[in-house]
């Protein structure tokens, strides 16, 4: 059995104002966040491989940043496709390549979330070996209200049972991939994660609980909040506070 992690870095930041870079790429302390994220899970015991599902014009420069990173265990690089459904797709066929559909369990995690911990993949692969998936979640720290198409108020959920859906996704390869394969086939492309895409065809899913800083980079004021976490943390170290 190998464990993989599937890190999709197939968006081109349509909401962050990059002046064309895709977000992933943008420097925070000098370094591309998306080497942020994968020197998290090269470090990590617990990672046999990675492989990364890229903007496919940005393919040639991160195969320099993994050079340049010394990132060992990277296996192989694909093509991001058209949404978000199809850059994980894509990223699970090559964890298939490399590894064993019917053993292996994959880790599906954002490129623009860096501010994951050793004991969340560790708590992630604990949890597809007891349950068959684990997906990583914080608390609600306020209301969450769900409104209709017309931003009508149709139910205010109760804060102490509502959780955010955040990242790793993790299963067993063989469970996930058959249901992209199943979604493929009945011409759903709408899934936005793959917790969605799991829970529509009936799986039964665990939560474990990650860190409240594993935000997503999505918006301008996520980096800034990004960099401000970092400083912290760094001070954090610098001054013996960390744990």
């Amino acid at each position: 059995m190998m464990i993989t992690a599937v890190i999709f870095a197939g968006g081109v930041g349509k909401r962050m104002h990059s002046k064309d870079i895709p977000k992933q790429f943008l420097k925070l302390h000098d370094k591309p966040i998306i080497i942020h994220t994968l020197e998290i899970f090269e470090e990590s015991p617990e990672i046999d491989s990675i492989v990364i599902s890229c903007v496919r014009d940005y393919i040639g420069y991160l195969n320099s940043l993994i050079l340049k990173y010394n990132l060992k265990k990277v296996q192989k690089i694909v093509p991001g496709g058209k949404t978000g459904q199809e850059s994980i797709f894509n990223g699970l066929k090559a964890a298939e390549e490399i590894g064993d559909r019917n053993k292996d369990i994959v880790l599906i995690h954002d490129g623009v979330r860096p501010l994951i911990n050793e004991k969340t993949i560790s708590n992630n692969v604990d949890s597809v070996k007891k349950h068959g998936s684990a997906i990583t979640s914080v608390r609600a720290k306020e209301t969450i209200i769900v409104v209709n198409k017309d931003e009508a108020i149709e139910s205010v959920n109760n804060r102490a049972q509502s959780r955010l859906a955040r990242a790793p996704q993790s299963f067993y390869l063989k469970d996930i991939l058959n249901a992209h394969e199943r979604a493929i086939k009945e011409k759903r492309n709408d899934f936005i994660d793959s917790c969605s895409m799991m829970t529509f065809y009936g799986k039964k899913l665990y939560l474990i609980d990650g860190p409240q800083e594993n935000i997503k980079i999505t918006t301008p004021d996520d980096f800034y909040t990004m960099r401000a976490l970092l400083d912290a943390k760094e001070n954090a170290q610098i001054y013996g506070l960390d744990d």
